[in-house]
């Protein structure tokens, strides 16, 4: 289990090198950034948040402002070599604690031919909410999957409040 905590500026080097494996091993992003290190942190950011395992940094997670009272899981990604251990969920996990936390709704796209973050989500309880065309991502793929966070009475393990003050949360 790895320990999720908040991403420093020391960490930013490091986050870059594993992007660029994630890009070069699963292609993700689909476009390679300008400035990586301006990408992983977006203007209308609300936090980073960096997992560390054995004292290195194994992965990253963004949440940003989406509309009046949503959030929006950004810049998700896992070392390639650390992959299925859990990680990916862990800062899933915790994304959904600190929405809950700011009892903001929360949301998430993904490029349609992500299989396995797809998976991820999916399995996660995460609902399907619909499909938008995309044509910035060249052949790689032609859809954004749009997906909020399930609510307990969707089979979430999270906590009941949220479920009953209507906010779709479950991370």
């Amino acid at each position: 289990m790895a320990e999720i905590r908040v991403r420093v500026d020391g960490d930013l080097g490091v986050c870059v090198e594993l992007l660029r494996d994630v890009h070069e091993v699963a292609g993700y992003p689909v476009n390679w950034p300008a400035d990586a290190r301006k990408w992983l942190t977006p203007e209308d950011g609300l936090g980073c948040w960096v997992a560390v395992s054995d004292g290195r940094v194994v992965g990253h997670v963004a949440l940003t402002v989406n509309g009046a009272d949503g959030v929006s899981v950004e810049r998700l990604f896992v070392d390639p070599k650390a992959t299925r251990a859990g990680i990916g969920r862990q800062l899933l996990d915790h994304s959904v604690k600190t929405a809950a936390e700011l009892d903001r709704k929360l949301s998430l796209e993904v490029v349609a031919n992500r299989g396995a973050a797809e998976r991820l989500y999916r399995r996660a309880g995460w609902l399907e909410t619909g499909r938008t065309p995309i044509d910035w991502a060249g052949d790689q793929a032609s859809e954004l999957i749009h997906f909020e966070a399930p609510t307990e009475r969707q089979g979430s393990p999270y906590p009941t409040k949220w479920a009953e003050d209507g906010i779709r949360t479950g991370q």
